[in-house]
């Protein structure tokens, strides 16, 4: 024991002894009783003004001879008779010498210096005060029965001043005796005698006691010492921060409490003494000797739910408990106090009410009798709280069952946290310097340990009970860090905040009512928008976790909700995701900014575009839904367009209503990693439903549009950007650049509602040179088509599908079909007339073309027609196309003496005549 430590627990603010209680007289364990001495003697002049001269006197004489006479016969005969039994070892043979031999050599010496020295700075102010102020003194029990005298100051002003003066005239004797009993005897002998005397011998100023509640006085509890906010040691309150900085800290002493409890549970050992002292050899300080006691409760004694609910006797003692490993919340808290006890530390048992099992929100206490008890314990002069019995784990009322569940939060909880759920019968046990009353605590959102180890903060509300307005309720929450949320809404029924049932919930688990609600998540605040459907009452959850963790979420806050009468809105989709807009941890996949917030999206035209940027290549897929939609549907009013640096998802909605349009994403690179859901969005649609010609062709690709797929394959520089292409004229050009000189293959489809005059492969034509390529579309009609584009690196190889391009067609009138091509159509082969692949019957027809490499191009019907070529290398001629049904574009190469068909053009037929 340091000798701060010694100094602060051995002060008392006066100067004067009573006799000790007698044996009979005491009252009850941690109740506070105020006796008045018959005749108090002094040790010390209290009552009168001390000057430099009378102090230098009456130190000489009066302290002197009463501290000499005193201490020397009440402490000799008090330690002697009082500690034979426990405490007798230690006590008795220390003390017994100590400090007699002390007192009596430092009356002469320490205390005549340090009257002496004090005298001129503080003790005249603080001797001022008259002895009759010292009218009371208070015994409390101290440890295995011996009383504690404590001093009860009267109302005076000036009684501050009386006690930390008087605190300092005793500093001399103490501090010498402390150094010197902590060198001269063995480590346990010290720690034990020093925290004994200290235990005995502290005097302080009594708290006020608050007088409204019943439980505590009929229990007879203790209240902290000093001031209401409990600590023996004034100063600003401590926080459980400032004594350790995470539960990681104790992983030793954890694990050895945990190890030991489970030998001496097979070994069938029950006695508090054997197992305090096993359990305790990892600790090294009174926090971790507490630490040990805590995590052993924690982990070997279970809620007995049999007793509370009446099935079975409740076990309370702590021998029952321990050899039946089961109790109440009594059981637990009286354990915990007997094994403080044999190891020094204070502790008190703290009646009052609590919001577990059995507690309905918004009820009442008033004249309620307490159904809790938890701990205080006094650790470097502070009072700290914590609750053995809610760390162990819950109790699942469904099932009538305890299920054992480790929670570190209450273990030296903060008050201001602790209050949330624990409210004390006196009001000085809650430790604020601003204590909450109790109705403030009954209409408090009650608030989970989760709550406060994620670091959450409510906004709004402040109670726990709500009522719509316009059929609407809203809950607010920030963090101090990035948290996924999800809730529940539900009708209400019994024992909500115990039912069992949803103290945790998976990410994707789908609520029955979650389309009552509109959760979004926006810099690090929730926003819960609550419609319910129907009128009454519902209970509302939240579950959180933090945003990059794979655990289910748990249980956060609750509320209630009462909705006198509904808002009439449309069916909201089910959203089986935590919240609407981009995910808590969106960034962490890719994703770098999009819609967020409330996002309810109106859409005009029935078409949206969800435009998302990333920091990275990635894949997606989308999802649409709608309460009249069917999954076949669905993907027809889909596009998605993948880019490097983003992505961008075209929508239709065809119906009146709301839809959820979920974005699920993974790395590009990365096709062995799963999708993950990044986003979900709200869509609205006022207008009534589109025909289904407004759909996308069935088909469609993953990939639509231009990106990283095409570049990846060197296709590039395209002359559409974007995967729509809109054309008025029922014809179009698509361009871009193949840089590794790649087959490419174009196909177009269209849901057919009849079969066009011409097949549909014959409205595309493809020209190439050199690195470019020419995609043309002559349309057979107005309407929506897919242009597919396709690529292989090598012949024989299979075509891999590049992106999809949706052509939007305005104009009714046909486009004529293009000439079917050949393989022998390649690269570098240009048709610059005739365009057309329906030709007039009957008629000249000049054809111009460009075939590299050829040196003979004819054009065959029933007879050959021979082009030449002019000095632009394009070969030439006119042809009559006769009365055949078609003709062919051939060419023999330079290397071969065989011609080869390229093109192949139709000849319209004469309508016979009747």
């Amino acid at each position: 024991m340091s000798v701060d430590v010694a100094i602060q627990k051995f002060s008392f603010p006066f100067t004067c002894t009573g006799g000790l209680m007698p044996p009979g007289e005491q009252t009850q364990r941690a109740c506070p009783q105020v006796k008045t001495l018959d005749t108090p003697r002094p040790i010390g002049v209290v009552g009168t003004v001390v000057t430099k001269e009378t102090a230098k006197t009456d130190s000489k004489t009066d302290l002197k001879t009463d501290l000499k006479t005193d201490l020397k016969t009440d402490l000799k005969m008090d330690l002697k008779m009082d500690l034979k039994t426990d405490l007798k070892t230690d006590l008795k043979t220390d003390l017994k010498m100590d400090l007699k031999t002390e007192l009596k050599m430092d009356s002469k010496t320490d205390l005549k210096v340090d009257l002496k020295t004090d005298s001129k700075t503080g003790l005249k102010m603080a001797f001022n005060t008259d002895l009759k102020t010292v009218s009371k003194v208070d015994f409390q029990p101290g440890l295995k029965g011996v009383p504690v005298a404590r001093l009860q100051l009267g109302p005076s002003s000036s009684s501050a001043p009386v006690v930390h003066s008087t605190v300092l005239a005793g500093r001399g004797v103490f501090e010498k005796l402390a150094a010197e009993s902590e060198d001269t005897r063995p480590a346990t002998k010290r720690q034990l005698s020093s925290e004994s005397a200290a235990r005995i011998f502290t005097a302080v100023k009594k708290s006020p006691v608050r007088t409204e509640g019943t439980g505590a006085q009929a229990a007879g509890t203790r209240g902290p010492q000093y001031s209401p906010r409990g600590g023996g040691a004034p100063g600003k309150r401590r926080r459980r921060r400032d004594l350790f900085s995470g539960p990681e800290v104790f992983s030793r002493v954890d694990a050895h409490a945990i190890r030991a409890g489970e030998q001496l549970k097979q070994e069938c050992v029950y006695e508090v003494r054997t197992i305090v002292q096993n359990i305790m050899q990892e600790s090294r300080s009174e926090l971790e000797r507490l630490r040990a006691i805590w995590v052993w409760l924690c982990h070997n004694i279970e809620y007995d739910v049999s007793g509370y609910l009446g099935q079975s006797e409740k076990l309370s003692s702590p021998e029952e408990v321990i050899a039946a490993g089961k109790g109440v919340c009594c059981g637990y808290s009286s354990l915990c106090l007997e094994m403080c006890r044999e190891v020094g530390i204070e502790c008190q048992e703290v009646p009052g009410h609590s919001k577990g099992i059995g507690h309905r929100p918004g009820q009442s206490l008033q004249n309620v009798r307490s159904d809790h008890m938890w701990n205080a314990v006094l650790l470097g002069g502070q009072w700290f709280l914590m609750d053995a019995c809610w760390g162990a784990g819950r109790v699942d009322m469904e099932h009538k069952s305890f299920v054992k569940r480790f929670d570190d939060f209450y273990f030296l909880t903060d008050p201001e946290d602790f209050v949330e759920s624990h409210f004390p019968d006196e009001q000085q046990w809650q430790l604020l310097d601003r204590p909450v009353s109790r109705e403030e605590f009954e209409k408090r959102v009650f608030k989970t340990s989760t709550f406060f180890t994620l670091g959450l903060k409510l906004i709004q509300p402040q109670h726990f009970y709500m009522l719509t307005d316009d059929g609407e309720v809203n809950v607010s929450i920030s963090s101090s860090r990035s948290v996924t949320y999800t809730y529940d809404i539900i009708q209400q029924h019994d024992d909500f905040l115990h039912r069992g049932a949803a103290e945790q919930k998976e990410t994707g688990s789908s609520s029955s009512s979650s389309s009552s609600g509109l959760l979004t998540v926006s810099h690090r605040t929730m926003r819960l928008q609550i419609l319910p459907p129907v009128q009454g009452l519902y209970e509302v959850k939240v579950f959180a976790r933090p945003e990059l963790s794979t655990a289910p979420l748990s249980w956060a806050c609750s509320f209630t909700v009462e909705c006198p009468a509904p808002r009439a809105t449309e069916e909201i989709p089910e959203n089986p995701f935590p919240s609407w807009g981009l995910q808590a941890g969106s960034e962490a996949l890719g994703l770098l900014g999009g819609p967020r917030g409330s996002g309810v999206t109106e859409v005009e035209d029935s078409e949206f575009e969800l435009v998302l940027k990333t920091s990275k290549p990635l894949m997606a897929l989308c999802e649409l839904v709608h309460p009249g939609l069917e999954a076949t549907v669905a993907k027809r009013c889909l596009a998605t367009q993948i880019r490097p640096d983003g992505l961008t998802c075209h929508v239709l909605c065809p119906f009146r209503g709301f839809y959820r349009l979920s974005v699920f994403v993974r790395d590009y690179d990365k096709p062995e990693v799963g999708f993950r859901n990044a986003g979900n969005f709200l869509l609205h649609r006022k207008a009534e439903a589109a025909s289904s010609s407004e759909l996308f062709p069935p088909g469609l690709g993953s990939v639509c549009g231009p990106g990283t797929r095409t570049l990846r394959a060197g296709l590039s520089k395209f002359s559409h950007a974007g995967a729509l292409v809109s054309t008025t004229q029922g014809k179009c050009n698509i361009t871009f650049h193949n840089q590794r000189d790649l087959e490419l293959h174009a196909v177009l489809a269209r849901e057919e509602s009849r079969p066009p005059a011409a097949p549909l492969a014959r409205h595309l034509f493809c020209t190439s040179t050199d690195s470019k390529v020419t995609v043309s579309a002559s349309l057979p009609g107005a309407g929506v088509y897919r242009l597919g584009l396709y690529a292989r690196a090598a012949p024989g190889a299979d075509f891999d599908p590049m992106c999809d391009f949706i052509l939007r067609n305005g104009c009714e009138q046909p486009g004529p079909p293009f000439p079917g091509s050949f393989a022998a159509w390649g690269k570098g082969c240009v048709l610059f007339e005739p365009r057309a692949g329906l030709l007039e019957g009957g008629a000249w027809v000049r054809f111009r073309v460009r075939v590299p490499g050829a040196r003979r191009v004819s054009v065959v019907g029933g007879a050959a027609a021979e082009l030449k070529m002019n000095k632009s290398r394009v070969w030439e001629g006119d042809v009559f196309t006769g009365s055949f049904r078609e003709v062919k574009l051939v060419a023999a190469s330079e290397d071969a003496g065989d011609m080869a068909v390229m093109l192949t053009f139709d000849i319209k037929q004469a309508e016979r005549e009747e």
